[in-house]
């Protein structure tokens, strides 16, 4: 199990509303998931220094309630599927005070080599496939 991130919304992440606009909850679940990797042993930086780069595919977000200026949000980040190729990950985004559900959101990522092909992480780096795999395992989504 990993410990959620957390972020501290900051003003300049609000709109004309005074509540933060929907773009930046893209942006936070990229931080959870940079910093659910560097729990995991598999960060991003050693994985790009390898040679794997980690593109997004596709991702959503569902918003439900506003998060203003000053709210402090812990973010949950689930492996939900893996296959030493791509990997779908789930976010839930709440209020630190309430536990109230702000946002929840989903994105799906393949591994692939500075060429641009797909990469199994199983053949190439079976420590990190075996991070991922405990990952999946102990994850209840």
């Amino acid at each position: 199990m990993f410990k959620d991130y957390e972020h501290h919304a900051n003003y300049y992440e609000t709109d004309q509303m005074g509540c933060v606009h929907h773009s930046n909850f893209i942006r936070w679940m990229e931080e959870a998931r940079i910093d659910m990797m560097e729990q995991m042993g598999c960060g991003y930086r050693s994985m790009e220094e390898a040679g794997i780069m980690s593109p997004v595919l596709e991702i959503s977000c569902q918003y439900r309630t506003m998060v203003h200026f000053d709210d402090h949000i812990l973010i949950r980040v689930r492996m939900k599927a893996y296959n030493a190729i791509r990997m779908i990950l789930s976010y839930e985004m709440r209020d630190k005070a309430t536990g109230e559900l702000r946002a929840a959101g989903e994105s799906s990522h393949c591994f692939l080599n500075r060429e641009g092909h797909p990469v199994s992480l199983k053949r190439t780096y079976p420590t990190w496939d075996e991070a991922f795999q405990k990952a999946m395992a102990t994850q209840n989504i």
